[in-house]
């Protein structure tokens, strides 16, 4: 896959520590051969072993997704679309995605009759597949440096969204951003992040954000929304919670829904 880079810019396999059973079984002893056969199924044991995870199972084929996708928000959003219309209602009317893959999104939310939706993507498209160059050719999705003002007017969409886009933004851009994407919008903004710890891009993917996430706490976040004036909407955050429960919609990043 081709680097995309910021518009206008300013294995082999880990060793993880290989089984003694290997060279034992190359050398030269009297050991017997049905002692071989028994050292050889406690190594599969182990290897079978070490694919669990600490909680003991076999990782969901959604995490195994996540970890191929470098950890993207991506999929949350896309699966949470349902969520958020029970949570937010009309004000799903018109909605603005903000983030890296966001023809997916827009693409996804123009199948629902009731929804117009339109796209911004922080990266040079390269290697895109016909629906996503419908898209920009008709300008639901247009490229746009979001260090820098949207270009749209004040309350053009009832709803923003926005995924990992905002953890490759250094403070000094989050604080010019964060307000921008609030202002285009008239009914709330919902952000998608990382949780700190998580891969958000694979070392080959980095010139394509320009620079290595900064993943930042649930309680940074919520400093950061106190200090920039920016309320959380605590009612919508209920009823996303308890549509997510219904559904069993457990999403692997963090979610935070704002006023405008």
């Amino acid at each position: 896959m081709a680097a995309r880079r910021a518009v206008n810019p300013s294995r082999r396999l880990a060793d993880s520590g290989s089984v003694p059973l290997a060279s034992s079984l190359h050398q030269k002893s009297r050991t017997s051969p049905l002692l071989s056969i028994g050292l050889v199924l406690v190594g599969a044991f182990l290897l079978i072993g070490y694919s669990y995870r600490g909680s003991g199972g076999f990782a969901s084929d959604r995490e195994a997704i996540g970890r191929d996708e470098g950890g993207s928000c991506t999929s949350d959003v896309l699966q949470g679309i349902p969520i958020l219309k029970k949570a937010y209602g009309d004000s799903m009317r018109k909605v603005l995605h903000v983030g890296p893959d966001t023809c997916k999104v827009v693409a996804k939310l123009l199948k629902d009759d009731d929804i117009e939706a339109w796209g911004v993507e922080p990266y040079d498209l390269e290697d895109v597949d016909s629906i996503c160059k419908t898209l920009v050719h008709k300008g639901f999705v247009r490229l746009a440096d979001i260090k820098f003002p949207l270009p749209y007017r004040p309350k053009s969409f009832s709803l923003v969204i926005v995924s990992d886009a905002l953890d490759y933004l250094s403070p000094r851009y989050l604080n010019k951003t964060l307000p921008d994407l609030v202002r285009v919008s008239s009914d709330g903004l919902v952000i998608f992040a990382g949780y700190p710890g998580q891969q958000r891009a694979k070392v080959s993917e980095l010139s394509k954000f320009g620079r290595p996430a900064k993943l930042r706490s649930s309680s940074w976040w919520i400093r950061y929304f106190v200090q920039t004036g920016v309320e959380e909407n605590e009612s919508v955050m209920k009823k996303f919670e308890q549509a997510a429960t219904k559904r069993s919609y457990k999403p692997g990043c963090q979610i935070f829904h704002l006023k405008s």
